[in-house]
């Protein structure tokens, strides 16, 4: 029974909002940022589906006001809609990070957050977070 089961005699709303339904691992390309300088590091993400139904995903990336997520340097958070991953599945997705010539050095905190949803992306069921730093160096 998929998750359009949640109005069927299966609760399976149940058992999607209590256990940890992602995996997420990332990393950067390239593992740091210059100072005061336009600079730019890929933040690549894997999610993987832990629960043993399929969900419909989307990723929301947050960063600092030092930071950016696009070249104008005004977007602080972007989300990346995933579409339906199968249970044990895993996507992958590389965000661009810019820095600029007020970045200082240091180390920056990174926010991805993970999301179950359910009819639409409108709707939350559950979702999982990470914190992740990003050195300026």
């Amino acid at each position: 029974m998929g998750l359009f089961g949640l109005f069927g005699k299966k609760d399976v709303k149940e058992e999607l909002g209590k256990a940890m339904p992602f995996a997420i691992t990332s990393g950067f390309t390239p593992f740091h940022l210059r100072a005061n300088t336009r600079s730019t590091s890929t933040l690549s993400i894997k999610l993987k589906n832990l629960t043993g139904e399929p969900v419909m995903a989307s990723v929301v990336i947050e960063v600092p006001d030092k930071l950016s997520m696009d070249e104008t340097g005004f977007a602080r958070q972007k989300e990346v809609r995933l579409g339906m991953l199968a249970p044990n599945d895993e996507k992958g997705l590389g965000v661009d990070i810019y820095g600029n010539t007020s970045t200082d050095s240091g180390e920056y905190t990174i926010g991805i957050n993970a999301f179950v949803h359910y009819r639409d992306y409108a709707h939350v069921l559950n979702g999982a977070k990470k914190r992740v730093l990003l050195r300026v160096v």
